[in-house]
């Protein structure tokens, strides 16, 4: 018999703290395009050496900002792509049945056009549904559907800072602040909803694999 899994490895604490910081990043940097404005609305229309200084600092704090939140988006990507495959692991040891898609499509389903828009949603599914007790066994809850489409929202609306660092007018700087204010908050709400997603499914799956090695009795503690 296999040795118990541990419910809520690091691995998921990782990937929630990666999380974290990408949000942090993310209202860091609109804090940073918000100070942009404000400064450039207060400087002088005459050029000076103190106005120059200051755009300076002011790009310098976005640029650097958005760098380290580009820094975490890509780690928050890769950590949760690591912890889809332990737990697609789990999956295959619990219901194997019922995996759908190889485990390679933990990474591929997020690379390859067309295939972003629904085959993450299925392989995750799968891993919710192999985490039920057996005989509640389901695919797809609230939590996937609000998670999936929070996703979807963010392809579709959510861009990045560059527009932010390029603009030097008042004006500019508040057309980008204005369009990155929807796309921030969508990536605020899937990343909350990813990191609950997380925590769940860390703590079902390895429930669920006890369950199976324990027999039939197993499988009333797994949903509870």
């Amino acid at each position: 018999m296999a040795g118990r899994a541990e419910p809520r490895g690091r691995l998921a604490l990782w990937v929630c703290g990666a999380l974290a910081c990408f949000v942090l990043m993310t209202v860091a940097t609109e804090a940073a395009g918000w100070h942009k404005y404000v400064m450039l609305g207060a400087l002088p229309r005459q050029e000076t050496d103190a106005a120059d200084n200051a755009r300076v600092v002011a790009d310098m704090w976005v640029g650097n900002l958005s760098g380290w939140w580009q820094a975490f988006g890509v780690a928050a990507m890769v950590l949760f792509v690591l912890w889809l495959w332990t737990m697609r692991e789990l999956a295959d040891r619990v219901w194997p049945q019922g995996q759908r898609r190889h485990p390679a499509w933990a990474l591929f389903g997020w690379l390859v056009p067309g295939a972003q828009l629904f085959v993450p949603k299925m392989f995750v599914n799968d891993l919710w549904a192999a985490a039920r007790p057996a005989s509640r066994r389901r695919r797809g809850a609230p939590l996937l559907t609000a998670w999936w489409l929070a996703f979807l929202a963010c392809l579709r609306w959510a861009g990045d800072f560059a527009p932010l660092k390029r603009a030097s007018t008042v004006h500019a700087v508040g057309e980008a602040m204005r369009g990155l204010l929807v796309g921030d908050a969508l990536r605020v709400s899937f990343a909350a909803l990813t990191a609950v997603l997380v925590w769940r499914l860390s703590g079902a799956l390895p429930r669920a694999l006890d369950g199976t090695q324990q027999g039939p009795a197993g499988d009333q503690a797994a949903g509870e």
